[in-house]
């Protein structure tokens, strides 16, 4: 195993057992069964359709190709995606029953990445949740994204961006809020 791989590894188990552990979790509504997810990467047209939770337990495997999915395509680099971001947006989908994939943005930003939006858009905040793999901006074909933010808000699971003019909506693991 190499170090980068060990460290990804070591980083999801984290990850997944402040999850388990958390006073809010979405896992904890769902104990038993599976959570799947179908992702598409606009922009490395990369697919991705795995069970990432199943029988209680998130599934390393699965949470390790989500992460490649969602990496940074600029510079190509990876980090831990937040499991609780993944419940999320498997909620979200639920609560739309949407069952085709789900047209990821953006989803981690390396610190380089994120420095070069914000020097060209006040839209990208300084600090962004994108860095630390706990934000993703995402769009579900076939249902009106107005439709979707009202899904998001309701869930006041964290933060909600609305940007209806670049037909998106942010999803972060941070304090509820919302804007847009």
């Amino acid at each position: 195993m190499t170090m980068y791989s060990r460290r990804l590894f070591l980083g999801m188990a984290g990850f997944a057992g402040l999850a388990l552990n958390s006073p809010f979790t979405l896992a904890a509504a769902q104990p038993k069964g599976t959570k799947n997810l179908r992702l598409r990467n606009l922009h490395t047209n990369e697919a991705i359709d795995c069970t990432y939770w199943a029988e209680g337990e998130y599934q390393l495997d699965a949470l390790e190709d989500i992460n490649h999915c969602l990496r940074d395509h600029r510079s190509g680099q990876v980090t831990v995606i937040d499991p609780l971001l993944l419940d999320q947006v498997h909620a979200l989908q639920s609560t739309l029953q949407h069952r085709g994939e789900i047209h990821i943005i953006s989803g981690y930003r390396s610190p380089e990445t994120n420095a070069k939006l914000h020097s060209k858009s006040n839209g990208v905040a300084k600090k962004s949740l994108h860095m630390q793999g706990r934000a993703i901006d995402l769009r579900l074909p076939k249902h009106q994204l107005s439709q979707v933010r009202q899904a998001a808000l309701a869930m006041k699971a964290g933060g909600v961006g609305y940007y209806p003019s670049d037909n998106f909506l942010h999803l972060d693991t941070g304090r509820v809020r919302h804007w847009g």
